[in-house]
Protein backbone atom coordinates (compact mmCIF):
# COMPACT_ATOMS: atom_id res chain seq x y z
CA UNK A 1 0.00 0.00 0.00
CA UNK A 2 1.69 3.50 -0.70
CA UNK A 3 2.35 6.03 1.95
CA UNK A 4 0.36 9.30 1.20
CA UNK A 5 2.96 12.04 1.43
CA UNK A 6 0.82 15.36 0.60
CA UNK A 7 -2.39 15.94 2.18
CA UNK A 8 -3.41 17.07 -1.90
CA UNK A 9 -2.98 13.54 -2.70
CA UNK A 10 -6.11 12.67 -0.43
CA UNK A 11 -8.90 11.45 -2.54
CA UNK A 12 -11.46 13.19 0.54
CA UNK A 13 -9.66 16.55 0.19
CA UNK A 14 -9.75 16.41 -3.79
CA UNK A 15 -13.15 16.03 -3.18
CA UNK A 16 -13.72 18.44 -0.52
CA UNK A 17 -11.90 20.96 -3.15
CA UNK A 18 -14.79 19.98 -5.71
CA UNK A 19 -17.28 20.58 -3.52
CA UNK A 20 -15.76 24.24 -2.50
CA UNK A 21 -15.76 24.52 -6.47
CA UNK A 22 -19.53 23.82 -6.82
CA UNK A 23 -20.92 25.67 -3.72
CA UNK A 24 -19.13 28.86 -5.27
CA UNK A 25 -20.49 28.20 -8.74
CA UNK A 26 -23.82 27.90 -7.14
CA UNK A 27 -23.53 31.01 -4.84
CA UNK A 28 -23.43 32.51 -8.13
CA UNK A 29 -27.21 31.96 -8.49
CA UNK A 30 -29.04 35.36 -8.30
CA UNK A 31 -31.84 34.08 -5.78
CA UNK A 32 -29.19 32.56 -3.77
CA UNK A 33 -26.49 35.09 -3.77
CA UNK A 34 -28.98 37.91 -2.05
CA UNK A 35 -29.10 35.58 0.93
CA UNK A 36 -25.74 36.87 2.70
CA UNK A 37 -25.81 34.69 5.54
CA UNK A 38 -26.60 31.54 3.99
CA UNK A 39 -24.22 32.27 1.19
CA UNK A 40 -21.39 32.55 3.64
CA UNK A 41 -22.25 29.49 5.99
CA UNK A 42 -21.99 27.51 3.00
CA UNK A 43 -19.14 28.37 2.11
CA UNK A 44 -17.39 28.81 5.12
CA UNK A 45 -18.43 24.93 5.81
CA UNK A 46 -17.69 23.62 2.46
CA UNK A 47 -13.75 25.19 2.89
CA UNK A 48 -13.89 23.78 6.32
CA UNK A 49 -13.98 20.02 4.94
CA UNK A 50 -10.98 20.50 2.68
CA UNK A 51 -8.87 22.43 5.35
CA UNK A 52 -9.75 19.93 8.39
CA UNK A 53 -8.50 16.85 6.15
CA UNK A 54 -5.13 19.10 5.67
CA UNK A 55 -4.80 20.37 9.26
CA UNK A 56 -5.40 16.86 10.52
CA UNK A 57 -2.88 15.27 7.56
CA UNK A 58 -0.01 17.98 8.44
CA UNK A 59 -0.43 17.07 12.30
CA UNK A 60 1.69 14.31 11.85
CA UNK A 61 -0.25 11.32 14.14
CA UNK A 62 -3.22 9.21 12.76
CA UNK A 63 -5.32 10.36 16.60
CA UNK A 64 -5.06 13.96 14.89
CA UNK A 65 -5.64 12.96 11.56
CA UNK A 66 -8.74 10.79 12.59
CA UNK A 67 -10.00 13.66 14.86
CA UNK A 68 -9.69 16.10 11.88
CA UNK A 69 -11.23 14.01 9.74
CA UNK A 70 -14.03 13.78 12.02
CA UNK A 71 -14.44 17.51 11.88
CA UNK A 72 -14.21 17.63 8.28
CA UNK A 73 -17.35 15.02 8.40
CA UNK A 74 -18.96 17.17 10.96
CA UNK A 75 -18.83 20.33 8.18
CA UNK A 76 -19.94 17.90 5.56
CA UNK A 77 -22.71 17.96 7.27
CA UNK A 78 -23.65 21.26 7.81
CA UNK A 79 -23.23 21.81 4.11
CA UNK A 80 -26.09 19.31 3.61
CA UNK A 81 -28.55 20.87 5.90
CA UNK A 82 -28.15 24.07 4.42
CA UNK A 83 -28.41 23.24 1.24
CA UNK A 84 -31.67 21.10 2.33
CA UNK A 85 -33.07 24.24 3.55
CA UNK A 86 -32.23 26.34 0.71
CA UNK A 87 -34.24 23.61 -1.40
CA UNK A 88 -37.28 23.97 1.24
CA UNK A 89 -36.50 28.43 1.03
CA UNK A 90 -36.63 27.77 -2.87
CA UNK A 91 -39.55 25.42 -2.79
CA UNK A 92 -41.35 28.29 -0.85
CA UNK A 93 -40.31 31.12 -3.08
CA UNK A 94 -41.74 29.52 -6.12
CA UNK A 95 -44.74 28.35 -4.29
CA UNK A 96 -45.43 31.82 -2.85
CA UNK A 97 -44.82 33.37 -6.45
CA UNK A 98 -47.57 31.52 -8.33
CA UNK A 99 -50.14 32.64 -5.71
CA UNK A 100 -50.19 29.02 -4.03
CA UNK A 101 -52.32 28.65 -1.03
CA UNK A 102 -52.12 26.53 2.05
CA UNK A 103 -55.82 26.21 1.88
CA UNK A 104 -55.09 23.42 -1.25
CA UNK A 105 -53.62 21.06 0.93
CA UNK A 106 -55.17 18.47 1.86
CA UNK A 107 -55.31 18.06 5.72
CA UNK A 108 -54.48 14.85 7.19
CA UNK A 109 -54.48 15.74 10.68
Amino acid sequence: MATIERFEDIESWKGGRDLVRHVYEANKVESFAHDWGLKDQIQRAAVSIMSNIAEGFERGTNKEFVQFLFIARASAGEVRSLFMWLLTKTTWIILLSTNFSMKSLPCTL
